[in-house]
C-alpha cells in the first residue's frame, strides 16, 4: 500500500497563500483560495523503455550507492503525494498544482494522463491495480479507473473538509479516508456507502493505514497521536504517545510487526519513530531531519526505513533493526521533501519535491534528464 499524508494547515496555508477549508474551530483566517485554472495536458516526453527489473534491489547492504536515476517533471506545484500500482508499472502523484492527480509511465518516464481533482493529497491504488483513490481539500474521494482513466465514483465524504490521506484494505474491499474533520471514515468500495466513522482523535487526520492482515488501521492526527483500531468492530484499541508535534505518516512494516510515525512542526524536533505493533512500546526513535517529516516508507523487505523532510530537503534511508541512519539523499533535480515510496519489487524509490519527481536506485541506470 502506498500512502501519502497531508500538509498541516499553517504549512498550507503559507504555500498557498489561502485558506483550504476549516479543519478545525480555532483555524487561522486567510483569504479564500482563488478557482483553480484548468489543468495543463500532459508535458513529460519518453525516455527509451528501462527495464526495471535490471537494476537492483535496494538494501541495507547498497543503499550507500544509491543515486537519482531519472527526473519527472510536469508538475506546477510541490509534489506532495506518490502512489505506485501494484504492478510497478503506474505512478501517480499530486500537490499543490490544486487541480490535477498526474499519471507516469515508469519504464518510459512518460506522462499518460491528468486527472482532475482539486489539491489532492491523499493517493492510493487499489490492491488489484483496477483502481486509483484520491482525496481532496474539496471534501471529496474520487474513484478512477486506470485503464480507461474515467472517474467511476465520487463520495462527497467529508463535507467542506478536506480529505488528507487513503488506504485501501489488502482485500480491496474498504477505503478508509483521514480528514480535517478529525475522523477516519470506512467506505465500502464496491457500493461507495459509508460503512464506518471512527471518532477520537481531536486533530486533523493526516496519515491512516492498514495492517497486512487488515485487521487493524492506524492513523496519526495533529493532535500528536498514533491510534490504532480494529477495523471489523470499529473500535479504538490503543493510543500510542511520545511525539510532541502532528504526525503525518503511520504505515505497517510488511509483516505487521512494526508502525512507523512521522512527525514535525514548529516544537517538534523532527522525529520518526519505531513501534511495537502488538505492545504499543516505542522501539526506537530516529533523529536527524531539522524539519517537519512529511513522509516514511518501509522497503519491501522491512530492513530499510525512508523518510523525507519538508525545508530540510533530504530524504533519509535508516536500518529499521539498529536504528542507524545509513544513507542521507540530498536534493537531486528539486525532487527530495515531498511524499515518498518504494516499488513494489524494491528497486526504486520514489520522491516528490518541488514540482519534480525523482526515481532513486542501485546497480543500474537510467537516462537521467537534466
Amino acid at each position: 500500500m502506498s500512502k501519502v499524508s497531508c500538509l498541516p494547515l499553517a504549512l498550507l496555508i503559507l504555500l498557498t497563500g489561502c485558506q483550504l477549508g476549516p479543519v478545525s474551530n480555532s483555524a487561522p483566517t486567510a483569504t479564500p483560495c482563488p478557482t483553480p485554472t484548468p489543468a495543463p495536458t500532459p508535458t513529460q516526453a519518453p525516455r527509451p523503455a528501462t527495464d526495471v527489473s535490471a537494476l537492483s534491489i535496494i538494501s541495507v547492504d547498497n543503499v550507500d550507492q544509491m543515486m537519482a536515476l531519472d527526473v519527472l517533471r510536469g508538475h506546477t506545484g510541490p509534489v506532495l503525494s506518490v502512489a505506485i500500482s501494484p504492478s510497478g508499472r503506474l505512478l501517480a502523484s499530486a500537490g499543490l498544482d490544486e487541480t490535477v492527480v498526474r499519471l507516469w509511465d515508469l519504464a518510459t518516464g512518460a506522462e499518460i494522463g491528468v486527472l482532475r481533482h482539486k489539491m489532492a493529497l491523499g493517493l492510493d491504488f487499489s490492491p488489484d491495480g483496477s483502481l486509483l483513490a484520491s482525496g481532496g481539500t474539496d471534501g471529496e474521494i474520487r474513484l478512477w479507473d486506470v485503464e480507461t482513466l474515467v472517474e467511476q465514483t465520487v463520495l462527497a465524504s467529508h463535507g467542506i473538509f478536506g480529505v488528507y490521506d487513503l488506504a485501501f484494505s489488502p482485500d480491496g474491499t474498504l477505503l478508509a479516508s483521514g480528514s480535517a474533520d478529525e475522523t477516519v471514515r470506512l467506505w465500502d468500495v464496491a457500493t461507495g456507502a459509508e460503512e464506518a466513522v471512527l471518532q477520537g482523535h481531536t486533530g486533523d487526520v493526516n496519515g491512516v493505514s492498514f495492517s497486512p492482515d487488515g485487521a487493524t488501521l492506524a492513523s496519526g492526527s495533529s493532535d500528536f497521536s498514533v491510534r490504532l483500531w480494529d477495523v471489523k468492530s470499529g473500535k479504538q484499541t490503543a493510543v500510542l504517545e511520545g511525539h510532541t508535534a502532528e504526525v503525518n505518516a503511520v504505515p505497517f512494516s510488511p509483516d505487521g510487526a512494526l508502525l512507523a510515525s512521522a512527525s514535525g512542526g514548529i516544537v517538534e524536533s523532527y522525529t520518526v519513530r519505531l513501534w511495537d505493533v502488538a505492545t504499543g512500546r516505542q522501539l526506537a526513535l530516529l533523529q536527524g531531519h531539522t524539519d517537519a517529516i512529511w513522509d516514511v516508507a518501509f522497503s519491501p523487505d522491512g530492513r530499510l526505513l525512508a523518510s523525507g523532510g519538508t525545508e530540510d530537503r533530504t530524504v533519509r534511508l535508516w536500518d529499521v533493526e539498529t536504528g542507524d541512519e545509513l544513507v542521507v539523499l540530498e536534493e537531486a533535480g528539486g525532487c527530495t521533501g515531498g511524499g515518498l515510496v518504494f516499488s513494489p519489487d524494491g528497486r526504486l524509490l520514489v520522491t516528490g519535491g518541488n514540482t519534480t519527481i525523482c526515481l532513486w536506485g542501485t546497480g543500474g541506470s537510467i537516462d537521467i534528464d537534466g
